[in-house]
């Protein structure tokens, strides 16, 4: 039996850029998602990523993909196609 399209896992390759905060009073300053974009294939969400981590405004940015399951909702662990300048460690994200 096979699946049907509606049931099969659906990839997601996501950019996502972050900038830098600054720190409050006796805080840390740190890094937060500025902004996320989808695409339909690593390609784009990679280039995407190098475009905008070379913008002055711009701390670092991630490329990645993450395999969703239709049926429950639940979305992979990412798997990531590319981390450019600053970005936040793997085991935060």
């Amino acid at each position: 039996m096979s699946e049907s399209p509606e049931n099969s896992p659906k990839v997601h390759y996501i950019c996502q850029t972050y900038v830098e905060t600054k720190a409050s009073r006796g805080g840390q300053a740190g890094l937060r998602i500025e902004k996320q974009f989808q695409y339909t294939s690593a390609a784009q969400a990679q280039e995407r990523a190098e475009r905008e981590s070379r913008s002055d405004a711009c701390a670092g940015a991630d490329a990645y993909m993450v395999i969703e399951d239709p049926s429950s909702g639940e979305v992979g662990e990412p798997t990531f196609l590319v981390r450019l300048g600053n970005v936040p460690e793997m085991d935060t994200f």
